[in-house]
């Protein structure tokens, strides 16, 4: 029996980018590379526009990198606000079709239309719609993927971007999948392509020739999951709960970190942008969790699950400086990020829970409502402030 083909995937082409040659013309059919809130040269790439990919300019890349690949490059910091109104507009697009939205990400879904077909069409038509809409209501253009299952759909979104529209029928997997390189298949990522090159696999229909066992033995419990979906087999329901699984921050410094006070200062910045995330959606986590990326990128993560749920900056500063504590840190210090799970909706009656007092409460209000009307940089904790030699190289 065939599949229905009744899931789409919608992701926008190089969003971030794309949104600034919108609202500026004079960026169009130029390389744009957007940075994240520094530019310089030990910042990534977050989003970088078509023009600048031919360059091989790709997300996640060092800003050093992409300067030295795409000098000529218009390098410019991410405008969020700006993203999430744009991206508010998108997906009340995809709820004109189906309430069955699930959210990936800012400029990312999954819809699942089965049993829109009578109102809007068929599953084809309804993708055309969805591309015609967004570009009408946002000027910007998006790619789809149409599929019986969210692996497919996703496959088939990449697969004539920008711009596209791609539908995957069950007598096409075969010959649309063996052929692809086996980094299109989402969570195979540069180390461990390169470890099934070195065994001389590339593409997926060599990929295929590994039995079940083969695929756990490399790559753990995954490799059930994986031996199906590259024979186009997804169980994965697209899921409409949409709720926000954790908040981070992280600071990539202008300049490799020694001084284990200033590294403090840092974390306690991030506690403050953190917690004011988790306030304004009124949450409160019991699970608090950092990064450290030391100078030769070497990563360490900590974590804990609290007996407590928290959102004050204090307590989410005291847990994160004691994870912190735990690194044996032994080299200068290159990234350090800081993010809170474990979510439940806060309530009048759960804050007896906390041990913060009803005064430190109303601080931590009063410092989201300075910061709200007047901005980030309008109130700062005296035990904030970067040392002044600091303040003066950033």
């Amino acid at each position: 029996m065939k599949n229905e083909i009744n899931i789409i995937h919608v992701d926008m082409d190089a969003y971030f980018a794309s949104v600034e040659q919108l609202d500026n013309p004079k960026l169009r059919g130029k390389a744009v590379i957007i940075g994240g809130v520094n530019l310089d040269n030990r910042g990534v790439v977050s989003t970088a526009s078509y023009e600048a990919r031919k360059f091989g300019v790709h997300s996640a890349m060092p800003i050093a990198r992409a300067k030295k690949l795409c000098p000529h490059g218009i390098y410019l910091p991410g405008r969020h606000t700006r993203y999430q109104e744009l991206s508010k507009q998108i997906f009340n697009v995809f709820l004109e079709f189906t309430p069955r939205v699930e959210k990936l990400s800012i400029d990312e879904a999954f819809l699942n239309v089965k049993g829109c077909h009578r109102l809007h069409g068929s599953s084809r038509k309804i993708a055309e719609q969805i591309k015609k809409r967004v570009l009408k209501k946002t000027g910007l253009v998006c790619s789809v993927g149409v599929a019986g299952n969210k692996f497919l759909a996703k496959i088939a979104s990449d697969l004539d971007k920008p711009d596209g529209l791609v539908i995957i029928k069950d007598e096409d997997i075969i010959n649309i999948l063996d052929p692809l390189s086996i980094k299109k298949i989402p969570g195979i990522g540069k180390k461990t392509a390169q470890k099934l090159n070195q065994i001389g696999i590339y593409k997926i229909k060599e990929l295929k020739s590994l039995n079940l066992m083969e695929l756990i033995e490399i790559f753990g419990k995954q490799g059930r999951s994986l031996y199906n979906l590259i024979r186009g087999k997804d169980k994965r329901q697209v899921s409409i709960n949409q709720q926000v699984k954790s908040i981070s921050n992280e600071n990539t410094f202008p300049r490799d970190v020694t001084d284990s006070e200033l590294l403090l200062k840092y974390l306690l910045e991030l506690c403050q942008k953190v917690t004011r995330r988790l306030r304004k959606q009124k949450f409160i986590a019991n699970i608090v969790f950092i990064k450290v990326k030391d100078n030769t990128f070497h990563l360490t993560t900590r974590r804990i699950t609290l007996n407590e749920y928290i959102d004050s900056t204090d307590d989410l500063y005291k847990h994160s400086k004691n994870l912190l504590k735990d690194i044996n840190i032994k080299k200068p210090i290159r990234l350090i990020g800081v993010g809170v799970a474990g979510f439940k909706e806060k309530s009048n009656e759960q804050l007896s829970l906390f041990n913060t007092s009803n005064k430190d409460i109303d601080f931590n209000l009063t410092i989201d409502s300075i910061k709200d009307k007047f901005g980030n940089k309008s109130i700062r904790r005296a035990r904030d402030l970067l040392k002044k030699e600091e303040r003066e190289k950033k």
